[in-house]
């Protein structure tokens, strides 16, 4: 999915646009015990209580593609008759009206949800009628280009809010207030089918992490059967090794910069294309070319991609890793240069006033000052002026 279908479909989490038609929920203890179920008609739920649902939806669309936001194929065997997504087929095709249905749809989540805490699962149930395109790309409300029957599924954890003071009327009082346990934002999600082209695409779905870096991959292997996505984390750390194995203890600065500023170059040619832009191993090959790097240096570069591949990814031997996000490869917004004492954040577009140099037989990080500076918003001399 395009960052405008999901747009699309995020639209429809408000009442004016609303299409959910059913809503089901299922509170879990942190024993992975069901403690309360619920099925109700979306239209049958306080206005109050409606807004506070679409928040929860909202979210689990609203991210970053490729880091919050993951799209999942579905592998052959879970499209047969006891597969993973032919289970999740028929449970869209109920409307939520088969509770035996929606029952083994909450086991299948308390047994793979990785948790100590308690949390909500919550299944909506919605149809939207997916309105035509002008030739122009604007939206025309009173033509139909088919339907669009889905799911969705929100995971919040339930957590005791923060004990506090207030005014007790009965009491006529200031007193503690009693604490209650809240649903807080969702931190996984998923939508199914994904909505591709702006059409139904049975074959993969979207999947929601509030913490790229607590994806649960074996939740997604156990409930959808797919093969977990390498997370944002991971793609960094995988790229990192490469560039460590290809330029060796003595890469330098200004090849590390290089190397960064050469993959900011690619995000912004890529960044009118509907979809995230991703590099294989052709493509960062050349980003490392036009950096500078020597051919000396790139004579193993496949190979030591290869064997990078294979530590951090666990991609099996002859066969190539999966491409990664270039977004996710480096900073678009700041670059963060560190030390063990020092954090310095630097501007993206301006790496090259970085350098370093030998200054009395010390190596060091020479910024080049060509503005005003501040610390803690005062402005200063980087020069003492001269005291007389």
């Amino acid at each position: 999915m395009t960052s405008e279908e999901i747009k699309e479909i995020k639209k429809q989490f408000t009442f004016e646009h609303s299409t959910i038609d059913r809503i089901c929920g299922c509170y879990v203890n942190n024993e992975k015990e069901k403690q309360a179920v619920t099925k109700d008609a979306f239209m049958s739920l306080s206005e109050d209580e409606g807004h506070k649902y679409f928040e929860i939806f909202r979210k689990t669309l609203t991210g970053t593609l490729g880091k919050n936001i993951l799209g999942l194929e579905f592998p052959l065997a879970e499209e047969a008759k006891d597969g993973k997504q032919a289970f999740l087929l028929k449970l869209r095709d109920s409307h939520l009206e088969d509770d035996e249905l929606i029952d083994s749809f909450y086991d299948l989540i308390i047994e793979n949800y990785d948790t100590v805490e308690k949390y909500y699962i919550i299944l909506i149930h919605a149809i939207y009628d997916i309105p035509g395109m002008t030739s122009d790309m604007i939206m025309n409300e009173d033509s139909s280009e088919g339907v669009y029957d889905y799911i969705a599924c929100a995971i919040c954890p339930v957590k005791l809010e923060k004990g506090t003071l207030s005014y007790d009327p009965d009491e006529n009082r200031i007193a503690e207030k009693v604490r209650d346990w809240i649903v807080a934002e969702p931190a996984h999600g998923f939508l199914f089918p994904a909505f591709t082209e702006r059409n139904a695409d049975i074959h993969s779905m979207l999947y929601y992490t509030k913490k790229s870096e607590e994806m649960q991959e074996e939740f997604i292997a156990g409930v959808f059967g797919a093969e977990p996505p390498m997370s944002a984390g991971g793609q960094a750390d995988f790229f990192n090794t490469v560039v460590e194995e290809t330029l060796g203890d003595d890469r330098s600065l200004q090849d590390v910069l290089a190397i960064h500023e050469n993959v900011r170059v690619q995000i912004r040619d890529h960044s009118d294309e509907p979809e995230p832009y991703l590099m294989d191993k052709k493509e960062i090959r050349g980003v490392f070319e036009r950096s500078g790097i020597s051919a000396e240096t790139m004579e193993d570069f496949d190979w030591r991609y290869d064997q990078a591949a294979k530590a951090v990814t666990d991609t099996p031997e002859g066969e190539e890793a999966p491409p990664i996000q270039a977004t996710n490869i480096t900073g678009i917004k700041k670059l963060d240069i560190r030390t063990p004492d020092i954090v310095i954040k630097v501007n993206p577009e301006r790496s090259d006033l970085i350098e370093t140099r030998m200054i009395d037989g010390r190596e060091c990080l020479v910024i080049t000052v060509n503005d005003r500076v501040e610390i803690n918003g005062l402005e200063v001399h980087t020069i003492s002026p001269r005291r007389h």
